[in-house]
């Protein structure tokens, strides 16, 4: 009994260390509801924009000024949404386990992220100046892969696999630029539901 109790007692002070080390209220529905934000924004790029001309390619090309409005809404859009569904899945999860939504974990993390991130979208905002729309798929892949790689310091340590993942789509969408639309959808979108999908199946809960 006494070696059961001490047991119990160190995976107690394991858990404690664990919560005020890491960020723990990320929600699985998070990642699906991201996914599927991902899917209808590459689909509504893919009609309205891609469909129109050949631009994912590995050189410059021409946008008119219009196409560039749409691409731009498109994305600026679709991060919106993403943003706002991850936090409302993540703190409904916090507040139904009792945990405070922000404190030092969080701010933590948040600039763990924010610094790939940012990086990652003045680069695009770079190439889609200078033409180079073909990059942008894999440029954001891989940008946003490194944030989760270096954000899983300070969260679920296992996101840095899926962060893993994105970066190898980001590079094959590299080599395959004219398919890299694609490859985005399948990171952004399905990996990101399937990843969301065994979270929550491993933790329960909204």
């Amino acid at each position: 009994m006494e070696k059961e109790k001490y047991l119990n007692d160190l995976s107690e002070i394991r858990k404690i260390m664990s919560r005020s080390s890491r960020f723990l209220s990320l929600s699985g529905l998070s990642g699906v509801s991201t996914g599927l934000i991902a899917f209808a924004g590459a689909l509504l790029a893919g009609q309205l924009v891609f469909s129109r001309g050949n631009y994912l390619l590995g050189e410059a090309v021409v946008i008119n000024g219009d196409e560039m409005r749409v691409l731009v809404f498109i994305a600026c859009g679709t991060l919106l949404l993403s943003v706002v569904s991850a936090l409302w899945f993540t703190i409904r999860k916090s507040k139904r386990e009792n945990q405070r939504v922000w404190d030092a974990q969080a701010e933590r993390l948040l600039v763990s992220l924010l610094i790939p991130l940012i990086t990652g979208g003045l680069v695009c905002v770079i190439l889609l100046r200078m033409g180079y729309v073909g990059f942008l798929p894999a440029m954001t892949l891989i940008f946003y892969g490194l944030a989760l790689v270096n954000g899983s310091h300070y969260t679920l340590s296992h996101i840095r696999y899926l962060g893993l993942a994105e970066i190898l789509l980001g590079l094959l969408a590299l080599i395959f630029i004219g398919q890299s639309l694609y490859i985005w959808m399948l990171g952004f979108g399905l990996f990101q539901m399937v990843y969301g999908l065994l979270i929550q199946r491993q933790r329960g809960g909204v």
